[in-house]
């Protein structure tokens, strides 16, 4: 079984999901045989976002890569990022480095395709929802991908950053978020929804999603524990 590594930290509760799903996931899956090594690099989220919301994404990349450094050399066998907003320097990161990271975007992107999905939401943070790294594989697959109005977009950030991040769910935060997707639905015609955020999947499922949920989380799990026991 190979050995993964983590780039953890952005932020914790994110961090908190993948390492029990890894565990819990193979554990069943090896009929309780095994559990797989797992090396975290948690970063400092403050610094890390600080990075992000001054544009100083040349910093962003030397820090990320500093931590993917530390993990190949712990002896990982596969090395990913444990969130979404992060993937805007991924291309840098594996520039600097040499290590072929296990994409969320090219992981929700096949995922879409295989639900033959033509037009998609998009939710995650500001610059997710903005920026184009999380949009890319989708548009060269041919997908459509529709993000919420500015106001919608503004909202979101909010309540990620002010009460997901801290692993705060609230009923009426969920009704805001499900408003807009059915807004999306009805107006735009989105086919379904991306969870662009790691932290996304504490308040939104697909039990109370109006439309077909993609979970960027349970999606990027689901490649690394096919990877690991490859």
């Amino acid at each position: 079984m190979k050995k993964i590594g983590l780039v953890g930290g952005t932020g914790p509760e994110s961090t908190v999901m993948y390492y029990k799903r890894l565990n819990t996931e193979i554990d069943r899956l090896t009929g309780g045989r095994s559990m797989p090594d797992i090396a975290i690099e948690s970063v400092d989220f403050k610094r890390a976002w600080d990075y992000v919301s001054n544009e100083k994404y040349d910093l962003l990349a030397d820090y990320l890569s500093e931590k993917v450094k530390c993990l190949k050399a712990a002896g990982a066998d596969i090395i990913a990022l444990t969130a979404v907003t992060m993937h805007m320097v991924y291309e840098q990161i594996e520039q600097k480095t040499g290590v072929d990271l296990i994409s969320i975007p090219k992981a929700v992107a096949d995922e879409t395709l295989r639900y033959k999905i033509k037009k998609i939401g998009l939710l995650g943070t500001v610059f997710t929802m903005e920026q184009d790294y999380m949009k890319k594989d989708l548009i060269q697959s041919g997908v459509e991908v529709c993000v919420p109005n500015k106001e919608e977009r503004e909202l979101i950030g909010k309540r990620i950053f002010e009460e997901l991040e801290k692993g705060i769910v609230k009923e009426e935060t969920l009704k805001e978020l499900t408003d807009i997707i059915v807004r999306m639905r009805d107006e735009e015609g989105i086919e379904g929804v991306i969870l662009g955020c790691t932290e996304l999947p504490l308040i939104l499922n697909s039990d109370n999603c109006p439309v077909r949920c993609l979970d960027s989380v349970e999606i990027h799990l689901n490649r690394l524990i096919g990877l690991i026991m490859d």
